[in-house]
C-alpha cells in the first residue's frame, strides 16, 4: 500500500488548502509552512502549507456563496452526501491509520481499532439521524423551524485528529451548514486525507472547505470574521477562551470543548479486580492524551493499598514502543512540547510528596530514541496537588484517597472542569445516587461501551455546548418560529 506520505506528495496536496471544490495554492502575503515531526523518531517527515488572513477570506467567501443552496437541500440529499463519506473512509481505514501513526504517534493497532472507525461512527450517526429529525414542527397554529445556522468555523487538535473532524463536520453538513476547517498544524496529514474524501465522495464546491494555520492567525481570523455565524473548537481551557474573546464583537455562537481532570470514583463495593485494570486503561487511553480521561482515581483509604498493586499490574502490561509493531499498545507522546509537559508534571509530583507507584520522569529504559513516556501512577495524593488539578494530558494517573462516599463526591467536583466522570460499584442504586451528582457532562458507570449517539460535552472551563448525537447537530441549527403558520 502507498504510505500515506507518498500520497499526499504524489498528489501534491502538501502545500494547498482545499477551497470551494479545489486545491488552490496560499494566496497569502506570507508564505509559512509547518513541519511536520513524527514523534517516533523525532524527525521532520513532511511540510504542510500555512495560511492566513486572506486564504480565511477566500474560504469563507466560498463557503458564504455555497450555503444558500446547501441549507435548502432536502435531507436524503445531505445523507446521501454523509453515507459516501463513510464508506470512502471505512475503505482508505488503512491509509488514515497509517497517517495518525507517522504524525502523532497512535499505535497502529490503535488507530485501526479505534482512532479511525470511531471517527467514521461520526459520520453514519449525523447520516443516521437524518432520517426522521423533524426539522419544523407545529405547536398550535405556529410552526417551530429548525435551520442552519449558517457558514462554521470548525478547529480541531491534534491529539485527536480525525475523530475531532468528523464529529464536527459530520453534524454541521447534516444540519445544513458549510464549513471551513482548521485543523491542528501539528497533526494535518489526516486532515488533508479527510478533504480528499470530501472531494471524492462528490461534495458540492463550497460547501466543505480546509485552510492549514496557526490558532493565532488562521484560528483567531475565523474567529472574528463577521461572515462565519458559529466557531466549533475543541482544544486546550486557553485557546477556547481566546476563540470566545475573538468571537465576540461578531456575537456568532462559539461551541467549545476543552480541557479535562475526569475523576474515578471506584466505590467501596466495586469489584476490584475488574474496577482498577479499566480504570487504568481508561485513564491511559490514547496514551493519556485525551480530554476526557479519568485521570484521578479516588478510591477508599483502606483499600488504596490493594488498588496500588491492582493498579501497578495493569500498567506493567502496557506495551510503550515503536507505533508500528503489533505488539505496541501505546506509542510516543504527539508533540516535544507536550512530552516536555508530562515530564515536567511527573517531577512536580515527585516533588509534591505523592507516592510513586510505577513510571517516572524519563523515557522507558530500553527506548533512546522518541518522545516516549513512562506510563505513571501516583498514589496517596492530595486533592490540591497540582498533579489532582491540572490536565497533564499524558500516561499520568493520580490514586486519590477519600474516607467516605460523600467526601468522594467533594473531591470529584474540586476541580474547575468537568468534562467527564467514572463511577464503579455493584450497588446500582448508589452508584446512580453518585453520579447525579457530579457536575459534568458524562458520567460512565461501571465502563459500559462508548456510544456515539449521546451528546458529549462539559461543565464549567471544560466548556459549553455538545457534541456528537443529536445534540451535536442541533448545536449547528437555529431556532424560528413561524406564527400563524398553520392558520
Amino acid at each position: 500500500m502507498t504510505s500515506p506520505l507518498r500520497h499526499l506528495t504524489e498528489a501534491g496536496f502538501l502545500g494547498k488548502f482545499y477551497i470551494d471544490g479545489e486545491w488552490r495554492e496560499p494566496i497569502g502575503s506570507v508564505a509559512a509552512a509547518a513541519t511536520v515531526v513524527n514523534p517516533a523518531m523525532e524527525q521532520p517527515i513532511a511540510e504542510v502549507a500555512l495560511g492566513d488572513d486572506d486564504d480565511v477570506d477566500c474560504a469563507i467567501a466560498a463557503a458564504r456563496r455555497a450555503f444558500a443552496g446547501w441549507s435548502m437541500t432536502a435531507p436524503a440529499d445531505r445523507a446521501a452526501l454523509l453515507d459516501r463519506v463513510h464508506g470512502l473512509l471505512l475503505q482508505r481505514l488503512e491509509l488514515l491509520a497509517q497517517a495518525l501513526t507517522c504524525e502523532m504517534g497512535a499505535a497502529i493497532t490503535y488507530a485501526r481499532r479505534a482512532q479511525v472507525p470511531l471517527a467514521a461512527e461520526h459520520i453514519r450517526v449525523a447520516r443516521d439521524n437524518l432520517a426522521d429529525y423533524p426539522f419544523v414542527t407545529r405547536r398550535g397554529s405556529t410552526a417551530i423551524m429548525r435551520e442552519a445556522i449558517g457558514v462554521c468555523g470548525l478547529i480541531t487538535p491534534w491529539n485527536w485528529p480525525l475523530y475531532q473532524i468528523t464529529a464536527k463536520v459530520g453534524p454541521a453538513l447534516a444540519a445544513g451548514c458549510t464549513v471551513v476547517l482548521k485543523p491542528s498544524e501539528l497533526s494535518p496529514l489526516s486532515a488533508l486525507l479527510f478533504a480528499e474524501v470530501m472531494d471524492d465522495a462528490g461534495c458540492p464546491p463550497g460547501v466543505f472547505n480546509l485552510v492549514n494555520g496557526t490558532g493565532p492567525i488562521v484560528g483567531a481570523a475565523l474567529a472574528s470574521h463577521p461572515e462565519v455565524d458559529m466557531i466549533s473548537i475543541t482544544g486546550s481551557t486557553r485557546a477556547g477562551v481566546l476563540v470566545a474573546q475573538a468571537a465576540a464583537p461578531t456575537v456568532k455562537r462559539v461551541a467549545q470543548e476543552l480541557g479535562g481532570k475526569s475523576p474515578n470514583i471506584i466505590l467501596p463495593d466495586a469489584d476490584l479486580s475488574r474496577a482498577v485494570p479499566l480504570g487504568v486503561g481508561a485513564a491511559f487511553r490514547n496514551l493519556g492524551q485525551s480530554c476526557s480521561a479519568p485521570t484521578r482515581m479516588l478510591v477508599s483509604r483502606s483499600q488504596m493499598e490493594e488498588i496500588e498493586i491492582l493498579a501497578a499490574a495493569a500498567a506493567s502490561e502496557l506495551v510503550v514502543g515503536d507505533p508500528l509493531a503489533e505488539s505496541t499498545t501505546h506509542g510516543p507522546i504527539a508533540n516535544r512540547p507536550q512530552f516536555e509537559r508530562v515530564q515536567t508534571m511527573i517531577s512536580i509530583g515527585l516533588k509534591e510528596g505523592a507516592k510513586l507507584v510505577i513510571g517516572g520522569p524519563g523515557r522507558p529504559d530500553d527506548l533512546q530514541i522518541g518522545l516516549y513516556a513512562r506510563p505513571t501512577i501516583f498514589s496517596n495524593v492530595r486533592r490540591d496537588m497540582r498533579i489532582a488539578q491540572e490536565e497533564i494530558f499524558g500516561p499520568v494517573l493520580s490514586i486519590v484517597p477519600y474516607d467516605s462516599v460523600e467526601e468522594a463526591i467533594e473531591i470529584a467536583n474540586d476541580t474547575v472542569y468537568g468534562l467527564g466522570a467514572h463511577v464503579q460499584g455493584t450497588d446500582m442504586k448508589t452508584v446512580r445516587a453518585v453520579a447525579h451528582q457530579i457536575r459534568s457532562g458524562q458520567v460512565h458507570l461501571n465502563h459500559p461501551d462508548w456510544d456515539p449517539n449521546v451528546p458529549f460535552g462539559g461543565y464549567k472551563r471544560s466548556g459549553n455546548g455538545r457534541e456528537y448525537g443529536l445534540e451535536g447537530m442541533e448545536e449547528y441549527l437555529e431556532t424560528k418560529a413561524v406564527l400563524g403558520f398553520y392558520r
